[in-house]
């Protein structure tokens, strides 16, 4: 199978490239982008040979065939520079899988081109979602584009629903969350936390927005959204628990009353695996067919009881609204629809850039983001152009209306 990599360099692209390392005889990487990460896309370069690579600009890519030239690569792939170099790697010829694994809304415009050219799309770019839906699935059902989601959680609903549609006997979908590193802090507590702190996960490795956004539980009220265009349920139909240990990752509750999860270890490398075999499953654990992945395992059931030094017995707890807003603003922006997911993204993308620079403070990302909100109401959504020109002034609004917050602490 040929793939493309949108953020090739980002988590989700690390894993993927480890997967085709692992899985040679299976995935070939034909295009790769990334943004400014050069050395690390050098050596992806040396490894797997894409036909063509994307990089931020040119200095980028002078810096990319100079340390080409120093590991040896003789000849090195057609090189790319900027939103045009992402678009042409989501439209490689030969790629008959795009996993869009670009973080921000940056990652918007090529999982368009993927999806216009009718391609099969591994999507981990929420922000595609959360603020294109209205837009990118009409497309793809147009151009008969197939989207199958890598988040974990969405992951897992595909699984157990088989698809993107939900038949009339399911009852309610539940995300679950982890809850991040401040669960069951009250919100005193966190006035204060740092930037260390806030990036300190307790289950996943990802990048610093992603892990930010999942210690304000952002992310949880993103895929929220997420889930709401992917399987068409209304808001009302959509749960979410905090499970700290990760296990679970998502349910399907039915009209009679029944229940049905998804179970794994807290490894990216599943869900990746899962969206580009699909509709198969690879062999990641070893075995007749291969020596599977490194560092991965079948879930330890009996383990998880603690007896073996587990983390226990898997727990489930409602969120905590009132120290945790960010979820609840979510919703209400996804409920909204049109524009208010793109002000929600730009808003918190530069919410959270103020607080790892240091310049806010961490309760201040969701006040910032409800302030933005009620500055910029919805409008209908119309096209891409619109939703950059929205994002962009969201995250101009939100960098003015931070210079408020130094020296005080306002009350949400």
């Amino acid at each position: 199978m040929n793939v493309a990599i949108l953020g090739a360099t980002g988590s989700i692209g690390r894993n993927a490239l480890d997967l085709a390392a692992a899985f040679p005889g299976r995935l070939r990487i034909t295009a790769m982008s990334c943004a400014s990460q050069v050395r690390v896309m050098a050596e992806a370069v040396r490894v797997h040979r894409p036909r063509l690579v994307a990089v931020a600009g040119p200095g980028e890519r002078r810096e990319l065939l100079a340390l080409l030239s120093g590991l040896g690569v003789g000849e090195p792939p057609e090189i790319v520079c900027g939103a045009e170099g992402c678009a042409a790697v989501a439209a490689e010829s030969e790629a008959e899988v795009v996993l869009s694994a670009i973080v921000g809304l940056a990652g918007l415009p090529p999982t368009l081109a993927a999806v216009e050219r009718g391609r099969k799309v591994a999507l981990a770019n929420k922000e595609s979602l959360v603020a294109g839906g209205e837009l990118l699935l009409p497309l793809a059902r147009r151009t008969g584009a197939e989207i199958i989601p890598v988040d974990s959680e969405h992951s897992a609903l595909f699984q157990l629903l088989g698809g993107l549609s939900c038949s009339g006997e399911v009852r309610r979908l539940i995300l679950t969350a982890s809850g991040g590193p401040f669960r069951g802090r009250p919100a005193a507590a966190l006035e204060k936390v740092t930037r260390e702190e806030a990036l300190a996960h307790p289950r996943w490795s990802m990048g610093p927005q992603v892990t930010c956004d999942s210690a304000t539980m952002m992310n949880k009220g993103l895929e929220l959204i997420e889930a709401h265009h992917l399987f068409g349920l209304p808001y009302d139909r959509l749960d979410v628990l905090v499970h700290p240990q990760s296990v679970v990752h998502a349910l399907v509750e039915y009209v009679d009353g029944t229940q049905s999860a998804v179970l794994s270890p807290p490894d990216m490398r599943l869900a990746i695996a899962y969206a580009l075999s699909h509709p198969r499953r690879w062999p990641l654990l070893p075995g007749s067919s291969g020596p599977g992945l490194a560092g991965f395992s079948p879930l330890d059931l009996p383990g998880l009881s603690g007896d073996r030094g587990g983390p226990g017995n898997l727990s489930f707890e409602l969120p905590d609204h009132e120290t945790f807003p960010a979820l609840r603003l979510a919703e209400a922006a996804g409920r909204e629809g049109g524009t208010a997911p793109a002000v929600l993204l730009g808003a918190n993308e530069e919410a959270v850039r103020l607080f790892l620079d240091g310049r806010i403070g961490f309760l201040d990302i969701p006040r910032l983001v409800s302030q933005t909100l009620e500055a910029l109401p919805a409008e209908p959504l119309a096209d891409l152009a619109q939703i950059r020109a929205v994002s962009v002034e969201a995250r101009r609004l939100a960098g003015s209306l931070a210079l408020k917050f130094a020296g005080r602490r306002p009350v949400f």
